[in-house]
């Protein structure tokens, strides 16, 4: 029985250690011009996309402030595993915009952040 539990941790600890994390990219331009329409677009990346393990938010703050957070669970999933949100703004300052993922199971691999010049 002990070499049965030792040998279903240690698959644990190693299913852990190789866990796919979901993880996001920021696309919008450096520079955009103020009073714009400008799209900002979260390409996500994750390794699952079932019932059991998914993306299950992904939010976007816009120099300090939530603006938007997508929510997924087991019956609402994503399109894919690998899929990308859009979100609208007409800028009226510089800003900070930072977006992070998550998944149900493993987590984020952290948040990313862009800094956008508005002229």
């Amino acid at each position: 029985m002990k070499k049965i539990s030792l040998v279903l941790t240690l698959v644990l600890l190693v299913a852990a250690a190789f866990a796919n994390k979901t993880s996001v990219k920021i696309a919008v331009p450096d520079k955009v011009q103020k009073g714009q329409p400008t799209t900002i677009t979260i390409q996500v990346t994750h390794n699952g996309n079932s019932k059991m393990h998914h993306t299950n938010w992904v939010t976007l703050t816009i120099n300090g402030k939530e603006v938007n957070k997508w929510e997924y669970s087991g019956s609402h999933l994503p399109a894919n595993e690998d899929f990308t949100v859009t979100y609208q703004i007409t800028p009226t300052e510089d800003m900070e915009i930072k977006a992070q993922g998550n998944c149900n199971l493993h987590g984020s691999t952290g948040p990313d952040t862009k800094s956008v010049k508005v002229e």
